[in-house]
């Protein structure tokens, strides 16, 4: 029974001191001067690395940001470079198509306006 107790103390004891310890860091009691002494290149270094890491990644979401700009760009002149060569494919055919009409002597003329539909009432 006593071998509990004292357990029991020491359990509360070692709470208390965690406890207190939780609550020196939370003060900043806990971390001396001498502490940033010793490690101040560790910091420094680790301050530097954190620093570099922020800007690499805020370099990576501009470039991804160009990237997607200049992609939407790309697809965007190719549906205009399409659009050309269809147009151009299409004057093409009808050019080949007046060559061959008056090479054969028809006597056909290309109509600007579409034929007219009529309807009887």
């Amino acid at each position: 029974m006593a071998n509990k107790k004292s357990k029991q103390d020491n359990d509360k004891k070692n709470n208390r001191h965690n406890f207190s310890w939780v609550e020196e860091l939370r003060a900043g009691r806990s971390i001396s001067i001498e502490f940033f002494k010793k490690n101040a290149w560790l910091l420094l270094l680790i301050t530097v690395a954190v620093i570099a890491m922020i800007g690499l990644r805020y370099e990576t979401k501009t470039k991804m940001s160009k990237i997607k700009s200049l992609t939407t760009e790309l697809q965007r002149a190719e549906s205009r470079k399409l659009q050309e060569k269809s147009l151009y494919m299409s004057l093409i055919r009808e050019t080949e198509m007046k060559r061959l009409v008056h090479e054969k002597g028809l006597a056909l003329e290309f109509q600007e306006q579409p034929p007219y539909e009529i309807t009887d009432n």
